[in-house]
């Protein structure tokens, strides 16, 4: 059966036979979601996906958001798959049940995600961008904070956005001047302009619920001044019902390179001087609450590149095997020879392999994450629960820019296989390209990312952290001492770790020296570099995993699904692990022309 959106079998392969999932279904919190009842759900998210949402997907692309009066109208087609997923509960599937979710695994949840934004990210989002919200209220609100917003955000009736980013301070969130007035009652009048906002005014909901950052008057310059205020739409009776309309009202919204159907607003805030806003958590603490937020969104944004190329490789392999153009190369000079599908074609079939390998191996690496985030809270005592937190937090930028950068190169290349045709818009290769550009540029840049990997996580605990993640993947390479046939595999990795560890030292003590602008111009092909290793890590512990099965005498189609474990590993090791070495090589070679070029050299004068 051809595969659509994301490939069943191998997401198998990843939650039961890589990583053993089924040990966290077993886990108290989660004795209700045994392995049949996850793929019984994972069944249905797909059929919802590939029948309601995915059709959504292009129109909702050639209609786009409509601003009228300070309004936004979302693409008609989205209302019924969006009132679809909010009956099924498909929002809040890993929500836990005391905020009013299914209390599902992470696993889990994230795989139902994968298939949604496959089939239409933009419609998706709408439904999931209120749970981002309560998990802040549920944290550090007050109870009656938690009883008025939290069950209506969980349930979609009610959406959620975060506004941070403003036009005159953009990633430099310290600069910001957003300002908040205490009044009498203990609410506070906001008054200031943010942009770029993602859902921050849509047709698809009754109220909307803005966390916004901003600076009470008096409070410090800088990041440390900032607090976190709730900032609803409409404002909130005691009974739950809605009240008076607030003074935050959507000035516009952008017209972007992709994501047509999601509604990316300007937001005006106080324009009437009546902005009430409720303070969240502590005075001077907004940015410490909002990246509890953040890194969930990391990991969302993260998934959201990954998932385009999921879904753009799986169009791609299966147009290879469709499309019939040209000679075998064995019979090239026979005019008089058939015309085969493309597959056959070498450099179609390097391509494809090339997407595959990027593609099963993000899966991996994403799903690792997962389990890091499930074990650092629910683990068996504080050790465990402390090592997967610490590992989580050091890898946390490289998901988000890894998976966005090299799911968006993914789609790339996809449109690249269809050759003219993909560069159209009868195919949907064009359209995932697109709407992937912008996963780099969300929750922080590839830049802002490479900075924070350098400056805060690598040198987390004294360097100890990324030690014991080196320690993780040697792990990897004891186990594949079992099979022979893996070691010329598990030798390239342990030479790209032995690289990595280095670089990691000379690049760390360049982040503290005079030369701290060259280390920062070598940040994000470290980062990259870093997540390249991941990748050979993932691909030969699968290598491993399908070793051991294929001694198990499997079905005849599981046997291909195992060798081609086997061969993608093969191929990313021998090939794109070799290209890493490179990069390691120019970054110890502490390049200074990108620091010491002036200005007047970059030219354009």
């Amino acid at each position: 059966m051809v595969q659509q959106l994301a490939d069943r079998r191998d997401q198998d392969f990843v939650i039961w036979e890589q990583m053993n999932c089924e040990e966290i279904t077993k886990l108290p919190l989660y004795r209700a979601f045994s392995k049949k009842t996850c793929d019984m759900i994972l069944n249905e998210a797909r059929a919802l996906a590939i029948k309601e949402v995915l059709p959504t997907m292009k129109e909702g692309d050639e209609q786009g958001v409509r601003y009228e009066n300070g309004t936004v109208k979302v693409p008609e087609c989205y209302h019924r798959p969006f009132n679809l997923l909010r009956e099924g509960d498909w929002n809040n599937l890993s929500v836990s049940t005391d905020m009013g979710g299914q209390g599902a695994p992470g696993f889990l949840g994230m795989l139902v995600s994968e298939y949604f934004m496959a089939a239409n990210w933009s419609l998706s989002c709408y439904s999931t961008m209120g749970v981002g919200s309560a998990l802040l209220i549920h944290k550090f609100g007050t109870k009656a904070d938690q009883d008025k917003y939290i069950k209506k955000l969980v349930s979609a009736q009610w959406g959620g956005t975060m506004l941070l980013t403003e036009p005159e301070a953009g990633s430099d969130v310290g600069s910001l001047t957003t300002t908040a007035t205490p009044n009498a009652d203990g609410t506070y009048s906001l008054t200031g302009n943010k942009i770029f906002i993602t859902n921050g005014e849509h047709d698809l909901v009754d109220n909307i619920i803005h966390p916004v950052l901003a600076r009470i008057e008096g409070d410090p310059p800088g990041t440390r001044g900032l607090s976190l205020f709730i900032v609803p739409k409409f404002l909130v009776n005691e009974d739950g019902t809605l009240g008076d309309r607030n003074d935050i009202v959507c000035a516009g919204i952008e017209e972007k390179h992709g994501l047509h159907g999601s509604a990316t607003t300007s937001m005006s805030l106080g324009a009437k001087g009546h902005c009430v806003g409720f303070l969240l958590g502590k005075r001077c603490e907004g940015m410490k609450i909002m990246f509890y937020m953040i890194n969930h969104a990391r990991m969302k944004t993260g998934l959201q590149g990954f998932a385009y190329a999921s879904a753009s490789y799986l169009l791609s392999v299966n147009y290879a095997r469709e499309r019939i153009q040209g000679r075998d190369l064995e019979n090239f000079s026979n005019p008089a020879a058939p015309s085969v599908s493309i597959i056959h074609h070498p450099d179609v079939r390097r391509n494809l392999l090339w997407m595959k390998s990027y593609v099963t191996g993000m899966r991996s690496f994403f799903q690792y994450m997962v389990k890091c985030q499930t074990m650092a809270e629910h683990g068996k005592d504080e050790a465990e629960r402390e090592a997967n937190g610490d590992i989580f937090n050091l890898l946390s930028p490289i998901i988000k820019e890894y998976l966005a950068t090299k799911g968006y190169e993914v789609c790339v290349q996809a449109i690249q296989l269809y050759g003219g045709a993909g560069y159209t818009r009868d195919y949907p290769v064009e359209q995932y390209a697109r709407d992937c550009k912008c996963a780099s540029i969300y929750e922080g840049t590839s830049g802002i990312q490479a900075m924070d990997f350098l400056a805060r996580k690598i040198s987390a605990k004294k360097g100890a952290v990324f030690s014991r993640f080196i320690g993780e993947i040697h792990k990897t390479v004891a186990a594949s001492e079992c099979f022979p046939e893996l070691k010329a595999l598990s030798d390239k990795v342990v030479h790209a770790v032995d690289h990595l560890a280095d670089v990691h030292t000379y690049v760390g003590k360049l982040a503290t020296s005079p030369d701290i602008k060259i280390a920062f111009a070598h940040s994000l092909p470290f980062l990259h570099a870093t997540g390249d290793v991941i990748m050979a890590w993932m691909h030969l512990w699968r290598a491993v995993v399908a070793s051991k099965q294929l001694k198990k005498n499997p079905k005849k189609k599981d046997i291909s699904f195992y060798r081609g474990q086997i061969r993608t590993a093969s191929f990313f090791i021998q090939t794109e692990l070799e290209i890493t070495l490179g990069k390691f090589n120019a970054i110890r070679s502490g390049c200074k022309d990108a620091i010491e070029m002036s200005e007047d050299e970059f030219g354009g004068l």
